[in-house]
């Protein structure tokens, strides 16, 4: 095979892990709006009322959205470091990640903490302004890295996404060369795209699954990361995904079917007790979210090239894929001062969850329109590359 077909150019794009991309970012207002009425989540804003459905029915998009938004990351990663280099990769990193994580933290990413203190006790009156030093007040803690700034009130909140991802990005710099060998020979033979699955598997069951990071343990997203990298390196991973997306899919969805009494029966802390019946439900709940991961990028990249044309997405489509990372950077502080807001009507649960899930959309894609994607300056503090003038 040549070194052409081994390889994807550097300028292809693939439309559907920009679609994945898409779905999950706008996804997880529909996610967090439904945290307000999980029963076992500690969510900031709480509704009287709470129910167990929710747990049940996000489960099957815990297990595969955001270690697909790690791997579509790594994927990325890899074009970038083969247009910039090390040091240019490192540099892009900084700005379209480290900027955007320092201006939300400087700015909005408090809001939600204040709005947990307001929500938890009616008695408590202190302005946003006069909390904000309290967030601030931090000391360094290197034991939960990278997590390294801790504090009474201070967290990253949603962008533990970002702050990961980030890491992740400046960690594979120095070593990215050990990748740029002829790696894509080892998935010749069919199957051999799922090994990763017992890797995943070992890492939830031994070192542990962590709720604040959706589920998953920080170090299972790395090899995501580290194998969306490997993906974009050479073509021949992309045909195995294609080629073993069905075997994949129907893993997955038995293993999860699986998985999912057993880890619900598994005790008050399943994600970090060591007893033998926790430790096979994130065994199954490791190995499934690897092979749907593998089948969902599988199947929707045959659907891509099974099209008899190639057509532009439309421009809602390319309007969300652009604004994808300002969109997440926004969405769960808009979802919180939402939710604070519609807890207190007089009305059902799905009421309540559908205005907060239609008003919170709304806000977020004005915010991102009005406030992020019109000027140089505000496209730079969000992560966002300069608008290209018109031809």
């Amino acid at each position: 095979m040549t070194e052409t077909a081994q390889r994807t150019t550097v300028d292809e794009r693939r439309p559907e892990l920009d679609a994945i991309r898409t779905l999950v970012v706008v996804g997880l207002v529909f996610f967090h709006a439904a945290l307000v009425f999980d029963a076992s989540d500690d969510y900031y804003v709480k509704n009287a009322e709470t129910t167990d459905v929710t747990t049940v029915l996000a489960g099957f998009g815990v297990l595969w959205a955001m270690p697909a938004l790690f791997l579509i990351a790594g994927f990325g990663s890899w074009h970038s470091m083969a247009r910039r280099g090390a040091g240019g990769f490192v540099r892009e990193r900084l700005q379209r990640l480290g900027v955007p994580l320092l201006f939300a933290i400087l700015t909005f990413l408090p809001v939600p903490v204040w709005l947990r203190l307001k929500a938890a006790d009616p008695g408590y009156h202190e302005s946003y302004l006069r909390f904000l030093p309290k967030f601030y007040e931090v000391h360094l803690d290197l034991s939960d890295f990278p997590f390294v700034l801790r504090g009474d009130y201070f967290e990253t909140g949603h962008l533990w996404f970002v702050v990961l991802l980030l890491t992740f990005s400046l960690l594979l710099a120095p070593i990215a060369r050990w990748f740029r060998g002829d790696q894509g020979r080892a998935v010749a033979h069919r199957g051999v795209v799922l090994l990763p699955a017992l890797a995943t598997s070992a890492i939830c069951a031994f070192i542990g699954m962590e709720e604040p990071f959706a589920g998953w343990s920080r170090w299972a997203y790395l090899l995501f990361f580290l194998c969306g990298f490997l993906l974009g390196s050479d073509e021949r991973f992309r045909i195995a995904m294609r080629r073993d997306a069905v075997p994949a899919a129907i893993a997955g969805v038995v293993v999860f079917a699986a998985c999912g009494p057993v880890l619900l029966t598994a005790g008050d802390d399943p994600f970090t007790t060591m007893t033998a019946h926790a430790i096979v439900a994130r065994a199954l709940f490791g190995f499934a979210g690897w092979c749907v991961v593998v089948a969902i990028l599988g199947l929707l990249d045959r659907r891509n090239l099974s099209r008899t044309g190639r057509r532009e997405p439309g421009r809602p489509y390319r309007y969300l894929a652009e604004g994808a990372l300002p969109i997440y950077v926004l969405h769960q502080p808009i979802v919180v001062a939402v939710a604070y807001g519609v807890v207190g009507w007089h009305a059902p649960i799905i009421v309540k969850y559908l205005a907060i899930v239609v008003a919170s959309l709304a806000l977020t894609l004005a915010a991102y329109e009005v406030l992020v994607r019109r000027t140089r300056v505000t496209r730079y503090l969000f992560g966002m590359r300069p608008k290209r003038a018109s031809p």
